[in-house]
């Protein structure tokens, strides 16, 4: 992890509500795989020492590499940005996220956020032919797909979390990873995983992940302001996650 500079290269609207970043940024950020960040910050043109402020940085999360210094990240078509626009950029911060071996569905949740942390990992599943589901909960369901690969199964909850065929949906994951706002992620969390719990009656060990995006004051472990309560022991996103298992995350 090191401290760079990038600037906005090309900014793409992609539909209504969505827009593309493209990033010139420093090579050794292209090689972050999913569930791995940078932490930014815009900067003017004449940025130097004496304006330098590490609080608070926004956590982005590559949507796609495009190449060995260009990575792409998706916010919201509301959000104002320039190009040539410069930014500072601290990262990658956390771990990748970890798929088992022998993978063949994956079930991906969205609760009151875009999922945009879970789609850096979508072409690299695809291309090993893992089927791929994407339940849009809560807010999410104002995101637009129609910029996705056509091969992304999406549905929308109802206004009670479920959505059809969930039973089986759940049964015929390998893995769940369930992605929630910044907020009251651990409420989130909790509800997410009840509902699991409620239809399906055995949740192993590193079935359900959940996927923070919650601020990270340092991003190195040094503040330990993000720190998690896991059975047994205490965990930092910034260095351990973005990703938890719900079975051992302390969620009430």
């Amino acid at each position: 992890m090191k401290e760079t500079q990038a600037y906005i290269e090309r900014i793409k609207r992609v539909n209504r509500v969505c827009q593309r970043l493209e990033l010139a940024v420093d090579k050794s950020l292209s090689a972050m795989l999913a569930g791995q960040a940078m932490l930014v910050r815009r900067i003017d043109k004449d940025y130097d020492s004496e304006n330098w402020e590490p609080y608070l940085r926004e956590l982005w999360f590559p949507v796609e590499i495009l190449a060995s210094n260009i990575v792409v990240v998706e916010h919201p078509a509301r959000t104002h940005f320039l190009p040539g626009q410069l930014l500072s950029i601290i990262g990658p911060v956390g771990q990748p996220f970890r798929f088992r071996q022998k993978l063949r569905n994956i079930l991906l949740i969205a609760y009151h956020t875009t999922p945009a942390a879970l789609l850096l990992m979508l072409p690299p599943l695809l291309a090993k032919q893992v089927s791929i589901t994407l339940v849009l909960m809560g807010s999410a369901r104002e995101y637009e797909t129609n910029h996705l690969p056509e091969e992304i199964e999406v549905m929308q909850a109802e206004d009670n979390l479920t959505w059809p065929d969930m039973v089986m949906t759940l049964g015929w994951a390998d893995q769940v990873f369930a992605l929630v706002g910044p907020g009251d992620e651990l409420s989130y969390l909790n509800e997410v995983l009840q509902l699991m719990r409620e239809r399906r009656s055995d949740i192993p060990a590193n079935y359900v992940f959940g996927v923070l995006q919650r601020a990270l004051p340092c991003g190195v472990g040094a503040c330990h302001a993000c720190m998690l309560k896991l059975r047994g022991s205490l965990k930092l996103p910034c260095i351990d996650g973005p990703a938890f298992d719900l079975t051992e995350l302390q969620l009430n």
